[in-house]
């Protein structure tokens, strides 16, 4: 699917693991939608969700504390002076050549790309929370692509859905959801195991059989809204009980090896957390409720929770 300039503004997440959210506003001023995409791995992973995982066999949970989020559109960016300050480190790109090596410099870190338009209206609301971003996320690349500024910028828009699948869409995308966007794709600092399979699942079950500490699993996919919108808590939560509990993260839909294991524990709904202790399955919660969450973690480490 091409992206005309018509449809600006559009946010693009490029990831080291091949996950390409955009963000594509819709004919409507006022709605946004957010459409998730991925790259077909080079490491022979199988077919994303929903090729890969049959309908109806793992979906995100329906119940309210996890509804995918609708919001007003918060689009992209103002091609003014803002662009060019010296303290925000969005880089404004302006030929093929130039995205194509901020690509290969990035490296294996998240790259944001906002495609925005020089005459468009709501092309200047995002754009505040883009600059605040990077200044606050050292670990993501950001790039502005002003769509309608010359020749090469177009086409870089038309080339924006190429050789990629969707593999979530949400309506509606304002600050707080591309910064949680951001953590959910990108950030390396979280002390997160992140596991590709069953290998890494059972290695990280043996290593904490011994030890007298909480093993929390984050069961999710790629495609889950909800799975996106509890996941900055579950961050906080990694930072703040260290010493006490132990965070992992899995994607369901990332292999098949891991679409086994979601059969195996029984995962059905997601996102779905696990909690083991000693090897042993204590519990587990499903849904995105941050104080629900919460509570259920200290329910499974024996704190009273009224």
């Amino acid at each position: 699917m091409a992206t005309a300039v018509s449809k600006l503004p559009t946010l693009h997440l490029h990831s080291a693991l091949g996950t390409i959210p955009s963000v594509e506003s819709s004919s409507s001023s006022s709605v946004s939608t957010a459409r998730f995409y991925a790259r077909r791995n080079l490491t022979s992973l199988s077919s994303l969700i929903p090729a890969g995982l049959s309908r109806g066999s793992v979906g995100c949970c329906k119940r309210r504390s996890c509804v995918t989020v609708c919001a007003a559109a918060t689009p992209a960016a103002e091609s003014s002076k803002t662009s060019t300050d010296r303290d925000d480190r969005v880089v404004q790109i302006s030929s093929v050549e130039q995205f194509e090596k901020a690509l290969k410099d990035a490296k294996n870190r998240l790259v944001v790309v906002e495609y925005a338009g020089l005459k468009s209206v709501n092309s200047k609301k995002i754009y505040p929370a883009m600059v605040d971003l990077s200044r606050t996320t050292q670990t993501a690349v950001f790039l502005l692509i002003m769509g309608d500024e010359n020749d090469d910028t177009k086409e870089l828009c038309k080339r924006a859905g190429i050789e990629k699948e969707v593999i979530h869409e949400e309506e509606g995308i304002d600050a707080e959801q591309l910064e949680n966007d951001v953590l959910y794709y990108g950030d390396p600092d979280a002390p997160i195991h992140q596991l590709h399979g069953r290998e890494d699942f059972e290695s990280l079950l043996r290593k904490h059989k011994t030890d007298d500490k909480l093993l929390v699993i984050d069961v999710g996919l790629k495609n889950c809204g909800p799975c996106v919108k509890v996941y900055p808590t579950f961050i906080k939560l990694s930072k703040r009980m260290a010493d006490s509990a132990v965070f992992a993260r899995l994607h369901g839909d990332e292999s098949e090896d891991c679409q086994e294991l979601l059969k195996l524990m029984g995962v059905v709904e997601v996102p779905t957390f696990l909690f083991v202790k000693a090897g042993k399955l204590l519990g587990r919660y499903v849904g995105s409720g941050r104080g629900s969450l919460i509570g259920e973690i200290l329910r499974h480490q024996g704190v009273r929770v009224t």
